[in-house]
């Protein structure tokens, strides 16, 4: 077993061979790279990518970040291709084929069979001189002087190239179609940045109780609707108008005060002026407004009237953060 510091030597060797791999793709974002971003751009299809191994894996991670920047791509397993899921492959389809060696023969049998298809052929690979270069329509190339594995061996500098320029095509295309923040929620609903795009506070506020007192109620009825609606604060309302707030913290320092409680009415412990937000409102603006002044709830107000509370724990469920 290794020490400790020369297993962290290993680990670091392995850092500065792959990103010395990945400086070196540099040099080929050339024409072939630049005419399949238009190709892709133009084509009414989808883009098809393939491979197998571990270039297969990389591929699948491609497809994910092609369709969740808008365009549409599927993965074809190369094994499975000869056995049936040649299928997948559509009219004006775009196929991008990846291999580090372009010669292994699962990739020998189905490259003629693609260009029966007359698909346009894309190789992204790692030996521009093999079958798979010499045969496609475009050569993206990835070619690493060595694997960061100490027996030059086991794909990784050479399927990190590969993920490295599945990027850097994914971002040409994503820039090229205008690809915006509003066009990236709606294929990222579930996931907190889609979340930061498109929910607004009334689609949390509403499952929230209103806690609401009148200015002369007795603060004992403020303390119970503060204590039953568990959101930390109650609206004070005259005549119907939004006027003040109060607060767990408003209590706290009322009861610093020493004041007679029994006396005491809603208006002579509120906050005026308090904090609000308009329903229509992004959730991650609200965010932003309860940081910068320190509270945890803010009033919901729709044309100068109070429709209930959202509060940060509605917003931490959520995932924004």
């Amino acid at each position: 077993m290794k020490t400790s510091d020369a297993l962290r030597r290993v680990a670091i060797r392995t850092i500065e061979v792959e990103a010395e791999a990945i400086k070196n793709l540099s040099k080929s974002i050339n024409a072939d790279f630049l005419q399949c971003v238009e190709h892709i751009i133009q084509s009414k299809g989808r883009v098809v990518v393939t491979g197998i191994g571990k270039s297969a894996i990389i591929g699948q991670k491609i497809v994910a970040s092609l369709n969740s920047t808008g365009t549409p791509s599927v993965f074809m397993h190369a094994a499975d291709a000869i056995h049936g899921d040649l299928g997948i492959i559509q009219k004006d389809d775009i196929i991008i084929c990846l291999s580090k060696s372009g010669e292994t023969a699962e990739i020998k049998v189905l490259i003629p069979l693609l260009k029966q298809l007359g698909s346009l052929l894309i190789a992204l690979v790692g030996n521009t001189n093999s079958y798979l270069a010499l045969q496609s329509d475009y050569v993206i190339d990835t070619t690493v002087s060595k694997e960061a594995c100490p027996n030059n061996l086991a794909p990784t500098s050479s399927t990190t190239a590969q993920l490295v320029m599945g990027d850097a095509l994914t971002v040409c295309l994503l820039e090229a179609r205008g690809f915006t923040a509003g066009d990236f929620a709606k294929f990222h609903p579930g996931g907190a940045l889609g979340k930061q795009m498109y929910l607004t506070v009334s689609d949390l506020y509403v499952h929230n109780e209103k806690p609401v007192v009148d200015v002369t109620d007795k603060i004992k009825k403020a303390i119970f609707e503060i204590s039953s609606k568990r959101l930390g604060a109650t609206a004070v309302q005259e005549n119907g108008k939004l006027v003040g707030i109060i607060t767990d913290g408003d209590l706290r320092r009322m009861l610093e005060k020493e004041l007679d409680l029994r006396n005491l009415c809603a208006k002579d412990v509120m906050s005026p002026l308090p904090k609000t937000i308009e329903p229509s409102t992004l959730v991650i603006d609200a965010l932003t407004l309860m940081r910068k002044n320190n509270i945890t709830q803010l009033l919901v107000v729709e044309k100068s009237k109070y429709k209930g509370v959202i509060h940060l724990h509605d917003i931490l469920r959520e995932g924004i953060i």
